[in-house]
């Protein structure tokens, strides 16, 4: 068989590049009110703007049984296991308890993506794309830690309230001044959240996320994925502009953030996931 690739349900890829190259997706939890949904299994419906919605990581308990099932489905070939920043969920750390309890050190290996959405995504279709091809478990695994640390991830947003009440943006938020007049630009340093800088208008914010994406995707076919929240028409937008400017790249993926991601960043959200080099 081969090496099986495990991932969240935030990494923001589709359900035919899922089972196309035989990802492993565990699904994270919003919590409504008093009801528990899991991304990408139950119906949901959310009020993004209200205090009582919040998320959770998956369970030691849930991921041990998606890396117990993809060990299986390896024919005990191994498993590289990505997920969203440990600074953003404690997914990853529920990770590294399965990992324990399993005692599978040498057949499970672990990525911090450093990233979210499709900035954890990209490194994953960079390593299942490489177990497809048949190669070893380091090989796999080194393959991902590589794209996760090359993958650069700008996002833009109306308010950062939601992302300070949830303790996901840093505290030098509070030097940028009232949000009321700009539009924050926001970028992943370290698997950290911060803010990159502020912008005026909401076009000039656009133009903003555009030069930043191009000046982080050079000229060496770079893989692309633009994610949004209720804001299609912007991210439309936002990719012929990137197909313009970068005409060698190599990839693009345009997808709605999920739920989890969602109730973080608010709608108008719009993310801008950079991987140098490209998937291959």
């Amino acid at each position: 068989m081969t090496v099986v690739v495990v991932t969240d349900s935030t990494a923001g890829l589709s359900d035919d590049l899922v089972a196309e190259l035989g990802v492993e997706v565990v699904p994270l939890h919003v919590l409504v009110g008093d009801r528990e949904i899991r991304e990408g299994v139950d119906p949901v419906e959310i009020d993004y703007a209200a205090d009582s919605v919040t998320t959770s990581a998956a369970s030691p308990g849930e991921l041990r049984e998606a890396y117990e099932r993809a060990l299986t489905h390896s024919d005990g070939d191994g498993v590289v296991a990505v997920h969203l920043s440990r600074m953003l969920s404690a997914t990853w750390e529920s990770g590294r308890q399965a990992v324990r309890d399993m005692g599978a050190e040498d057949r499970v290996r672990l990525v911090d993506s450093l990233g979210a959405g499709l900035a954890t995504g990209l490194p994953v279709l960079a390593a299942a794309r490489r177990a497809r091809a048949g190669e070893t478990l380091d090989a796999v695994y080194e393959c991902a830690v590589a794209a996760a640390a090359r993958a650069r991830t700008f996002i833009l947003v109306n308010r950062t309230e939601q992302l300070r009440k949830g303790g996901r943006l840093s505290s030098a938020a509070a030097f940028f001044g009232s949000e009321l007049v700009t539009k924050p630009l926001l970028h992943l340093v370290e698997g950290k959240l911060e803010l990159r800088e502020k912008v005026r208008t909401r076009s000039r914010a656009y133009a903003k996320l555009v030069a930043a994406a191009v000046e982080a995707a050079g000229r060496d076919g770079a893989a692309l994925g633009i994610q949004h929240l209720g804001a299609a028409d912007a991210a439309q937008t936002i990719a012929e502009q990137l197909r313009e400017q970068l005409p060698e790249l190599s990839e693009l993926h345009v997808a709605e953030f999920g739920p989890t991601l969602g109730v973080h960043l608010g709608v108008g959200a719009l993310g801008v996931a950079v991987l140098p080099g490209g998937c291959s």
